[in-house]
């Protein structure tokens, strides 16, 4: 499953800073660190056991992931999502699954049947987790990476592993604010999926527009 989403840790990693910029982007998209958080190269270092010169290009590539920031002699701070962000963040997630569903309008009927398949498969999983958010936020990503790289997009790739951090991000906090309620999130998406079967391309505008508003309006971030 984490193959399918693009993101900077589901890809084979070459050396040591991409692991562990991998495993501490998951930490912080799960808020297993939580935003606030000072790491150091020197805590960070004696924690995974590895000198300081990988952990300060992972840490490099956290602030180009958008999760810390960098401070000179104190290290990274975990950023907090901003609404800004978010709203920016979400409103480009829209914009990438709503290109591909109106190329759909022209493609061959068979690209739309393997979409379809395909997300399917991934909200039987879903409705499957909602007793486990933690499962159920990453098929909730997966869901939406497989709309955005139905045509595997070279370009769309790039985009997406650089922003998809922040989105997973957003993701778990959805989720989160919304435990124990997963089950709308699970009909949304079947909307979502009737809307692309159907061919409605202006009904799946509607219901992503209304997913993304009601989804993400129920988890705090800085103004």
């Amino acid at each position: 499953m984490q193959q399918d989403l693009n993101l900077p840790w589901t890809t084979p990693s070459r050396s040591i800073a991409e692991r562990l910029a991998g495993e501490l982007a998951q930490q912080i998209v799960s808020a297993g660190i939580a935003p606030g958080t000072w790491l150091t190269e020197v805590d960070v270092a004696a924690e995974h056991g590895v000198s300081r010169t990988p952990v300060r290009e992972a840490l490099l590539a956290l602030q180009v992931w958008g999760l810390v920031a960098l401070a000179p002699k104190k290290g990274a701070l975990v950023t907090v999502p901003t609404a800004t962000e978010r709203d920016e963040l979400l409103s480009v997630r829209s914009m990438l699954e709503t290109n591909v569903v109106r190329r759909l309008e022209s493609a061959d009927p068979g690209s739309r049947e393997r979409l379809t398949a395909g997300l399917r498969a991934i909200l039987d999983r879903q409705r499957d987790a909602v007793a486990r958010p933690t499962d159920f936020a990453v098929l909730d990503y997966a869901f939406h990476a497989a709309i955005i790289h139905h045509e595997r997009s070279g370009v769309v790739d790039e985009v997406s592993r650089l922003l998809g951090p922040r989105l997973i991000r957003l993701t778990y906090l959805a989720v989160g604010a919304t435990a124990g309620r997963l089950d709308v999130f699970a009909d949304e998406h079947a909307a979502l999926l009737d809307a692309i079967e159907a061919a409605d391309t202006d009904g799946f505008v509607r219901q992503i527009e209304r997913h993304l508003a009601q989804g993400h309006s129920g988890y705090e971030v800085a103004r």
